[in-house]
């Protein structure tokens, strides 16, 4: 076999491991959310959802805000991260989120009985940041190319293990079904990115 051959098989198989971890990382194909059942009375929920819980609201609220961030942090790596592993995986876990985004912002829209809506409908969380959210963005932004894989690595591990513990407290208290499942696939998928990430020459590098 010619050596550019024994290249391309070479880098093929090196690719396997990495599809296979984000498939445990749970970013390969996002899977479908179940709808959480209908609670309290009143009007029917928007189409396609069922109207979650007030007790899960705010979990929903949070998750949807710390999305929009992960969101903003896959878009400033675009373009920028040099590690073809690192890259899928950021392109893996905005894409699974993108996903999850969808499902929350229905279920939140459903959360708001015609009549009783302040114009905010369907949008109870926006991409705001706390002062520890707001920094770690900042430090990507002006991290040098020669270190940006590294940095970003660092802030998506310490904005993963947020979502994993925000998932992981309110998986006990949830009340929908769907909504408990999701806040059990939130925990395990984001610690599955974070035991990856660890595994990553940009991690070395750091």
């Amino acid at each position: 076999m010619r050596p550019d051959a024994v290249h391309g098989v070479r880098r093929r198989l090196a690719a396997l491991p990495l599809a296979a971890l984000l498939a445990v990382a749970g970013c390969a194909a996002p899977a479908a959310v179940p709808a959480p059942p209908s609670g309290g009375t009143g009007a029917p929920p928007a189409a396609g959802s069922a109207r979650p819980d007030p007790a899960d609201v705010p979990f929903l609220t949070a998750m949807v805000a710390h999305h929009d961030r992960t969101r903003v942090i896959a878009a400033e790596a675009t373009g920028r991260v040099t590690d073809a592993e690192l890259r899928t995986l950021v392109a893996a876990v905005d894409a699974t989120e993108a996903d999850e985004l969808a499902t929350m912002r229905r279920w939140l829209a459903a959360a708001t009985p015609p009549g009783d809506d302040d114009g905010h409908a369907g949008h109870h969380a926006h991409p705001g940041g706390s002062p520890t959210a707001d920094a770690d963005l900042a430090r990507l932004r002006s991290a040098p190319a020669d270190r940006f894989d590294a940095v970003l690595v660092d802030v998506l591990t310490a904005h993963q293990r947020r979502a994993a513990a925000l998932a992981r407290a309110h998986r006990p208290a949830a009340v929908g079904a769907g909504v408990r499942d999701l806040a059990d696939r939130i925990e395990r998928s984001r610690t599955a990115q974070i035991q990856l990430m660890s595994r990553l020459p940009a991690t070395r590098a750091g």
